[in-house]
């Protein structure tokens, strides 16, 4: 059966949204920007939400829950932090409504707040306004809180997960007592979110540090991974930030150290958000529907029941049921679909589109032989194998979906990572070749900004495990130290 939708080739961008929607991952809602996550996409979020908050809990983090409203005031004490959120709040100015002399409805002009508030871009404010509370010495710290929240930033231009006005997250909002510990805690977070995105996406990351530029509002140093789609754009898959001293000061958060002197407490934040989904299919995903990580898959094995009659069925289902009880033993989601109303046909397809990393099929003479077929998601190949040991050999080809799905997107960045020397060489590996390019910068915000407005490029990340080199910047020609990574960006 043919898949109804555009393929990658033909345009990217439809092919994405068409996956998205016929995989019933998601849609788009009666508020404009905003989506509708339907079960199978919020399944997803929820595989992704469990594996992260255990991996936050055992590094030594609890979860805590903030106000949805900021008062106006608070976003306005740190300056860099206002300038880059402002263009995008959106502002509760009233609290009721009435009716009109129309029989419609109207805002209340006499229910206007005293203060607007703005519904929660990012909660650094809020949080570091109530860490003023929980703060006096030393002997308060570290505070490592964690929330998972919904924030909303007014984007004019949307896409289903990646870009929405309002989407899921988390926010870690930390407190230390020194420079060097925040330090610590943030490059420990990224690294986090480089081991949950390579061990359970499947999906290779650059780590390492953003651009004066690209850094978050009201950090001192933004740090992140990078991935590589297979469009050859790259996406900003998480950022953990060091923001030094400057939320304690602009909230007067202080705290007596050992040395029994007043200092401001040093602190970072971090984040990841339902933006892994987008990443997910576009890392993976083919012409014939979504790729999933058996990690991270809402289904792991489906079993399909060929048949005619019904004494053949009840056969296979004796048989099945006990499969399945193997697999549920090793913590293998299973489905055996049984429903009558759906040709096989129609449900290998179905469960190909949905990215489902094992499909088993079994036959009245798959049974006489003391066999099934089983066709592998990642690379579409089938084989047959045997009743005896089935579940161990299904655990183990789990195992090997994810290592392959992994390695083929790392062969991908690896073939579409290209170096530049010259400006000529950088705009013919963007606009012929995309992926990620190498090239020297002379390291100011200007060039940066130039080179951007020119080619839509801009600096991805400077990887931790750089090298030096000396050479020229590809577009002024001044001294560099090193390449840094570009490419055009979701």
């Amino acid at each position: 059966m043919a898949k109804d939708f555009t393929t990658q080739e033909e345009d990217y961008s439809k092919w994405y949204n068409d996956i998205v929607k016929k995989a019933d991952m998601a849609e788009n809602s009666a508020v404009r920007g905003c989506m509708v996550i339907k079960p199978y996409g919020y399944a997803i979020w929820e595989n992704m939400h469990d594996a992260l908050d255990k991996m936050f809990k055992d590094t030594g983090h609890v979860n805590a829950y903030f106000p949805l409203f900021i008062p106006k005031s608070f976003l306005c004490r740190e300056a860099d932090h206002v300038e880059g959120f402002a263009k995008e709040c959106a502002v509760v100015t009233h609290y009721r409504l009435k009716t009109d002399p129309n029989g419609g409805v109207m805002v209340d002009p006499e229910a206007k707040l005293e203060e607007e508030l703005i519904v929660r871009p990012t909660s650094e404010t809020i949080i570091w306004d109530t860490y003023k509370n929980w703060i006096q010495s030393y002997r308060d710290l570290p505070i490592l809180c964690n929330q998972w929240a919904n924030v909303v930033r007014w984007e004019m231009r949307t896409r289903l997960f990646l870009r929405t006005a309002e989407f899921l997250w988390q926010e870690g909002h930390t407190a230390h007592a020194t420079c060097e510990e925040a330090i610590v805690e943030a490059e420990k977070m990224l690294n986090v979110y480089a081991e949950f995105a390579e061990k359970f996406m499947a999906m290779p990351v650059l780590r390492g540090v953003k651009s004066p530029n690209e850094r978050f509002a009201g950090a001192v140093e933004t740090y992140c991974i990078e991935a590589l789609m297979q469009d050859g754009k790259a996406l900003q898959a998480g950022t953990s930030h060091f923001l030094g001293q400057n939320f304690a000061k602009a909230f007067d958060v202080k705290f007596l150290n050992k040395e029994n002197q007043l200092d401001y407490v040093w602190a970072t934040s971090w984040g990841v958000s339902t933006r892994l989904i987008g990443a997910l299919i576009m890392c993976h995903s083919d012409n014939n529907g979504l790729v999933l990580p058996p990690k991270l898959a809402p289904l792991q094995v489906v079993i399909i029941p060929i048949y005619k009659t019904e004494e053949q069925l009840q056969a296979i289902t004796e048989k099945v049921s006990v499969l399945c009880a193997a697999l549920k033993s090793k913590n293998i989601s299973v489905k055996f679909d049984n429903d009558d109303s759906k040709r096989s046909g129609w449900k290998f397809n179905e469960y190909e589109l949905k990215g489902v990393p094992v499909r088993i099929a079994i036959g009245p003479r798959d049974l006489e032989n003391n066999q099934v077929e089983i066709a592998r998601r990642d690379t579409l190949e089938k084989h047959t194998a045997s009743f005896d040991g089935l579940a161990e050999h299904i655990e183990t080809l789990l195992q090997d979906i994810q290592q392959n799905i992994y390695n083929k997107a790392l062969k991908f960045r690896e073939e579409n990572t290209h170096t530049a020397d010259t400006w000529e060489e950088f705009i013919d590996i963007l606009d012929n070749k995309g992926g990620f390019v190498l090239a020297h910068w002379d390291g100011t915000s200007e060039t940066e900004e130039l080179i951007k407005e020119k080619t839509k490029a801009t600096i991805r990340v400077i990887p931790f495990d750089n090298k030096k080199e000396e050479g020229k910047c590809i577009l002024t020609g001044k001294p560099s130290a090193q390449r840094v990574v570009f490419a055009r960006a979701y």
